[in-house]
């Protein structure tokens, strides 16, 4: 991975918390057409595994549910991911300050 992705691969993560906090709960692809609003283009081999991390690290929570025959998977934040998306704003805040103010 090259090292812009990997940056990006961050941002990504902490704008899937934003929105699983803020929206309450999201999917898959609607977590995909949000993110390409934003520029970002993810591919599913990419977004499902990082939607399953953020599940297995316990930021977010899993409901399955089934709607017009297909079963889908709708995700929301716990409360550690409500946590770590508080930590991160704190930290994006502070880093955009010093980036902007030193050029």
């Amino acid at each position: 991975m090259d090292m812009e992705r990997e940056f990006f691969a961050g941002f990504i993560k902490i704008h899937i918390l934003y929105h699983a906090v803020h929206d309450g709960e999201i999917c898959g692809a609607g977590i995909a057409r949000e993110l390409a609003t934003h520029g970002y283009t993810v591919s599913p081999g990419t977004l499902y595994p990082t939607l399953h991390r953020l599940e297995r690290s316990g930021y977010l929570k899993v409901e399955q549910r089934t709607e017009r025959g297909r079963r889908r998977k709708y995700y929301s934040a716990t409360a550690a991911g409500m946590k770590a998306l508080a930590k991160s704003r704190e930290r994006i805040k502070e880093l955009v300050e010093e980036v902007l103010e030193r050029g």
